[in-house]
Order: structure tokens, then sequence, then C-alpha cells
């Protein structure tokens, strides 16, 4: 349950005892546990058109302060942040996706019976099935969503979006939505099963009453007309099936079903077969529409985003990414607690109901910097939750990515004059699923359509590639303003972007990666995090290093161009707390300065603790001096000063965090020191990555063995068990691979782990629960990890 902050009395309430009186309180809303609810969680409304509209701004609040609370109106248990969703997601044996298709509006029985006269019996499919039927039903219709096989669909997308584009070209406005967004995807989604294109129409009609019927609040007299739809294409869905089995040859997904059930027939059952052709239709057109028009809307509202597309075509797959991530069409997915649980810090009991908002997980701003503005450039964009993820992520994906960039392409390439209509008002079909507008009207000047003096543009096309933009490929041009003098042995850039555009908003703590010839290298963000023109970093000159820095002081120049990732942050700052010590040894100062602007500048508590060789060479020590006078500490060596850590950290409490980067041996001197503290107390960030040290000649192959799914990936000696899952087909999200961020992380049920990362604390190897994939190995010979 959330912390209780009411100190009224200090009588102590016994351990699993609400403190609250109940009998003075039987009229205010409460969770299972018998406990109050927030007047925010009371209030909580999916159906609300605020909620419709943006649900992550909604639930801005329940990110900040309440990350799950219960909603008395809706029976759920709703779950908000990125780290929190994304655990729920991979643990499909704690978290059943079995009420995933369940009516969120119980239906009158005068519906029920509608439903029963046309024998509906939707019943489990991909969507909402348990393992380990799941994964192994899952695994037998793979085929279809296999690269070469997706390529097979790349002609008639394009195609079709020609046609279509060509309809409204030349009359200077459209409605986007109804003129060519919904009806392309949902002729794709047919084509991809197999189901011959039949009345477009009524088919929209059906998948909107499907989505009604599962997600959405209608009233009982809605109810009526929703379920006879539903009736409806349940036997059209039948009908089309039958008629599949008469001949089942050629492409299509249900057609290639068919011909597996032959040879899996208690795998692919024919209650399965017609209830995945209903949900196919649906997921596999309903979704890309929505998707495709919220990026649009996303885009021509950033006007600079979609010039900058317009100009150069090859950022288009990272634009899809990245506006799946801002806007996808999935808001949330639901799951039941198969056990009592914690989430967050909470208690979930035993058949808890869960609606886990991945749109909300995607604005979290302790996973992605700058999260709700658009960025193109943003490196972990494809770790978006708009999918899912693990052994449910949806297996249309790639087949919408490719959609999404064929209509980007084709509209920033004939009408990148196109602007959205003033005035208008975007409308929601109210449901907890799907989010996308009714309606996207458009409009531009067709005296300035280039295909009318270039009428060559129409011959080209950008080559498709099946899957999320390559993280390698991702990274933003900028060139050196500035090159400055900071201390002995440091200098500093200045950083601007290349096409003169801002950079996005990063917060105390980030860092950018240098992307040098054929290395990468990781450098703290340093100046003022208000300016958004430029971006400062100090480089120390390490003699001993691995060559980047000595190249960036021997060789660069202003003037000179350089491509980054970032910003992006693997060092955060907790402001939730009163007080503050800050530790810096040597260039460690650049991510704890920014820390100790950040502290000033909010009024907390804190002291900066600055220990150095000497005055010379401490970079910033100026900057440090004059704008944190009286909560500042310098230790230069010279002068015979060094910090004494154990009195540093003598005071700290609970209430205190504590934020270091500097030398290992400082790091791990205090990681001693508070081990007696809470975990949340001490965060560090390493220089630089040091497993590079260990003798891997006598590393041994080992085993991981997947929890969710029973199969065993054999790791060798001289692979990473990172690469052996990824060559398997197991998506695991990394970034540096080098055990400095740990994104890579995954959950260990069983087994000893032969840590070499820089990310976990001593108290959290000690523990054994995690490992960091791109680096640490096994001591034992198999693993079982939850994947």
């Amino acid at each position: 349950m959330p912390k209780n902050t009411d100190h009224t009395n200090d009588i102590a309430t016994p351990v699993g005892v609400c403190p609250f009186a109940h009998g003075a309180m039987s009229s205010i809303p409460k969770d299972p546990h018998g406990c109050p609810v927030s007047s925010e969680a009371d209030a909580f409304d999916p159906f609300s058109p605020t909620y419709q509209a943006d649900p992550a701004d909604v639930l801005r609040w329940s990110r900040e302060r309440e990350p799950v609370f219960y909603s008395p109106k809706l029976g759920y248990w709703v779950v908000t942040r990125y780290e929190d969703v994304k655990a729920v997601f991979r643990d499909n044996t704690l978290f059943s996706p079995a009420n995933a298709l369940e009516k969120i509006t119980p239906f009158s029985s005068e519906a029920e019976a509608v439903l029963k006269r046309y024998n509906y019996g939707m019943a489990r499919t991909l969507v909402n099935e348990d393992e380990p039927a799941h994964l192994e039903r899952r695994r037998a219709l793979m085929f279809s969503f296999s690269p070469e096989e997706l390529m097979h669909h790349e002609p008639m997308v394009r195609r079709l979006t020609r046609e279509y584009v060509d309809r409204f070209v030349n009359k200077g406005k459209a409605d986007l939505v109804n003129e060519m967004l919904w009806e392309i995807p949902l002729t794709v989604a047919l084509h991809f099963l197999g189901v011959p294109e039949e009345d477009m129409g009524k088919l929209r009609e059906y998948s909107i009453a499907h989505t009604v019927n599962t997600w959405g609040r209608p009233t009982p007299e809605q109810q009526l007309k929703v379920a006879d739809s539903v009736g409806k294409f349940w036997n059209y869905a039948g009908k089309v099936l039958e008629r599949m089995r008469e001949d089942p040859s050629g492409h299509g997904w249900m057609k290639y079903a068919i011909r597996r059930q032959k040879e899996l027939p208690d795998v692919i059952t024919d209650s399965y077969l017609h209830s995945m052709m209903m949900a196919g239709i649906v997921a596999a057109h309903e979704t890309t529409a929505h998707a495709t028009a919220n990026a649009l809307r996303l885009l021509l509202e950033d006007i600079n985003t979609w010039n900058r597309i317009c100009q150069d075509p090859s950022l288009i797959p990272q634009a899809v990414e990245e506006c799946l991530r801002h806007s996808g069409s999935i808001v949330a997915w639901r799951r039941v607690a198969l056990e009592e649980t914690e989430i967050g810090g909470v208690k979930i009991p035993k058949g808890g109901k869960l609606l886990i908002v991945n749109s909300s997980a995607n604005h979290d701003q302790s996973y992605f910097e700058d999260a709700d503005s658009i960025d193109i450039f943003r490196d972990n964009a494809s770790e978006h939750l708009s999918f899912g993820y693990g052994s449910h992520q949806c297996l249309g994906k790639n087949l919408a990515r490719m959609e999404m960039c064929i209509f980007l392409e084709e509209l920033t390439r004939r009408l990148p004059h196109m602007r959205l209509s003033p005035n208008q008002e975007f409308k929601y079909l109210p449901n907890i699923a799907f989010r996308g507008p009714e309606n996207l009207f458009v409009e531009w000047d067709v005296n300035l359509n280039p295909e009318r003096t270039k009428p060559e543009i129409l011959d080209t096309r950008q080559a498709v590639k099946i899957g999320a933009p390559a993280k390698d490929a991702i990274f933003r041009e900028v060139v050196i303003d500035q090159i400055r003098h900071e201390a002995k042995g440091v200098v500093g850039l200045t950083l601007k972007n290349k096409d003169g555009g801002d950079f996005p908003r990063w917060s105390p703590g980030a860092h950018i990666d240098l992307l040098l010839g054929d290395f990468s290298r990781k450098y703290s963000l340093c100046g003022d995090n208000r300016r958004r023109d430029t971006l400062e970093i100090a480089v120390l000159k390490e003699e001993e290093g691995r060559g980047g820095s000595k190249y960036i002081h021997d060789n660069l120049k202003p003037g000179d161009q350089l491509r980054i990732k970032g910003p992006k942050n693997n060092f955060r700052l907790d402001e939730s707390a009163n007080r503050y010590i800050l530790i810096a040894g040597g260039i460690g100062i650049t991510p704890i300065l920014t820390m100790a602007d950040r502290l000033a500048e909010v009024g907390k508590d804190y002291c900066l603790h600055y220990a150095g060789s000497d005055r010379s060479s401490m970079a910033l020590l100026g900057k440090v001096q004059q704008d944190h006078a009286g909560h500042f500490e310098c230790y230069p060596k010279s002068e015979g000063k060094r910090a004494n850590l154990q009195a540093i950290v003598s005071e700290a409490d609970a209430d205190t965090r504590i934020y270091v980067c500097g030398p290992d041996r400082m790091i791990e001197v205090l990681e001693e020191l508070c081990e007696s503290l809470p975990e949340n107390v001490l965060h560090f960030e390493h220089f630089a990555a040091k497993h590079e040290a260990y003798d891997t000649s006598k590393d041994t192959a080992f085993d991981l063995v997947l929890a969710n799914s029973g199969m065993v990936v054999s790791v060798q000696p001289g692979q990473t068990a990172l690469n052996a899952l990824r060559a398997a087909g197991v998506e695991v999200e990394s970034d540096c691979e080098e055990g400095l961020c740990g994104n890579c992380e995954v959950e260990v049920l069983e087994g000893e782990i032969d840590h070499r990362d820089n990310v976990l604390a001593r108290s959290e190897k000690a523990e054994n629960k995690r490992m960091v994939t791109c680096c640490s190995r096994a001591k034992t010979q198999a693993i079982k990890i939850a994947l």
C-alpha cells in the first residue's frame, strides 16, 4: 500500500494493519485491502474525454506520486511506470493475460442473449492465452511473421498507398483517416490473413463493435446494437474460415494455420482458428490505422520534425519508432495476478485485476529523457512498450512498422507542404485499449505539389528494413562551437546541432555518447540544462586510456563535425529526499555539478565534496566555488587535504541520498560504508567499464534456462549472454554493452552469477537476483532467468 504520511499521532501501527480507523471512514472508497484510496485514484476515469485525448498526461500524477493505485470505478489496480509495466509484461506466469479480452463493462442479459443467438464463442487467442499453450501455438504460427514473408506484402502496400494518395493529392484537403488510413491497413490485414477483400464499411463497423464490446463502456441501449454487430462478425469470420478450408493453399496467415492444423491438431484447434480469424482482422489493421493517424498528427504539430523527415526520408523509420513510443495505438493491456504479490512496493491480492498502462510507461521521465517531446534521434525509442513486452509481444509489430514507413514516405514526398486543418477537434472512441483520432483533416496548396514540376519524384523510394531501426544507425550530427581549457589535462567542448535546431531537454546526471570513428565514449553533460541550443562536456586526457580522450585533445578543433547519441541518463537524481551528499573525484565532477545546480535551484539541503590531485587539475572548480559557496568542500591532495568519507556519510539516514562519481576505489569504499543504509541511499556512476580487466581465458560455457518458455540457450566461451540470447531470437534491450548502464539486466531465479558489471551495488550482487547480460557470466553450469 502507499506509504502513510499522516503523522497526527505517534502510536506505531502494527505491520499488516491498516492505520486508518475504518469505522470513521466508512464512506471513503477503499481498495481490496480495506485501505482508503487517494482522491486522484478515486477520480480516475479511463473513459473520460481528457484521458482519451492524452492518457499519459492524465496519469502524470500517478507516475510521479502513486505509480500503482487501485481504481474503485474499474475494480482494477492501475500500473503506470515503465519498470513496473515491463515487469508485469515479462512475468506471464505470475500475471496471466486471461482477462485481456474480458468485457470491461458487463453486458445486460438482453445483450448477452443477442450474442448467444449468434453462437458467439470467442475463446483463447495469442493475446489472452496462458503458458504453455500460448508459446506452443505462437511458435507453430511464427512463419508468416518472418522478415522474408513480410516482405511479400511490401509491393501491395506501396501500390495501395500510391493509389489512395492519387485520389486526393490534387484536391487540396483530405480526412486522412477516412480517405486513406483506415482502408489501406484493413486491405493489408485481409491480404495478410488470406481473407478476400469484401465490404470495407461492414468490416469497419464490425471492428469498432468488437472494440466497444471488449474495451468500451456502451450504454444498455448501445449494448444491443454492439452485440448484434459482434455476433455478425463472429459468423462472418466462421464463414470465411470454412471457405478457406476448401482450398488452404497460397499465401495468408490463416491459410498457413489451417495447413499447420493438419500437422498439430491438438495445438491448433477449430475454436482457436475461429477466434484468431476474428481477432486477427481487428488486430492487424485497427492498431496500424490508429498508430499512423497518431503519428501524422504528432509530426504535423511538430513542424520542425516534419520538415526534417521531408528533407531526409532516411529518418522516417526513426520517426515511426518515436511516434510509436510517444503516441502508440494501444493505451493499455490487462492482466490478473495468479498469486498474492507486490508491484512497485504495493501489495496486489491473488486474483487482483491489473490495468497496465503502456502509454503512460512510454512517458516515464525516469526512463526516457525529455519523454513528452518528440525526438527522432532518441536511440532508445524502440524500447517503448507500445507492442507489449516478453512472450506476448505483438506478432504483427513489424508489419505495422513497414506500413507506417511507407505511408510517411509517400506523404512526405508528395505533400511536404501539408498542414493540419486549423480549429479541428480530435475525437476518440471511448475505450481502455485502442486510441486514434476518428478524423484527421489536413490541407495544402495544390499549386505547390512537388510532382507538378518534378514528376520524377514519383519514381523514388526508400528501401524498407523489417524491424525497428538499428541503434547504431541513430545519431545526431553536431558541430564543435567552442573548445576551452577547463583545467590541467581537461578541455571543455561546446556543441551545437548541425542544422541549428534545439537539443532535447536533459536532466542532471545525463550523458552523451561521442562517436569517434570506430569507437564510442560516454561523457557527462556539465552545462546549464535550461539551455536548448548547446550541450557542454569536459574531457580529461587519459594517457593510459583507450584512445578516445587523446584523440579529442590532440585532433578536434572548433568547426569540426561530430556524431553523438543522447542525451540519456543512467544516473538520475532522485529529488524526493530532504538531504543530499554529493561526492566527486576528479573528472567525476561533471555529472555531480549538474545535480548540485538542480538542488540549489529547488532549495534542497545539500553539500558537495570535491576531491582532486591539485586545484589546477580540478575541472570546473571556479564554477563550483562561485555557484555553491556554503554548500561546498574542496580536497586538493597537493594541499594535504583528503575527504574523510566515513565522516561524510556518518550522518546519512534513510532520507538522505548520496551521489558519487569518481575512481573505482572511492566507490568501493563508499559501498562498504553504506552497507547498513537502505539500498536507495547510495547512487554511483563509474568513469568507465572495468570488466575488461577480467581474465576471460578460463571462461566456460553455461546454459541460460528461460523460465517462461523452458527454452535453453547455450552461452559459449568468448560469447556474452546477451549475444547468445539474441542469436536464439530472444529480444533483450541493451545500450552501452559495457556493463555501465544496466539496460540488458535480467532477473535471475536460480543459479550463481559471476558479476562483471559496474551497475549493480555490492548488496545487489550478493543477493544474486539480477544479471547484466552484456558482460556477466554464470558460476554454475546453468542459471534460470525470468524471460
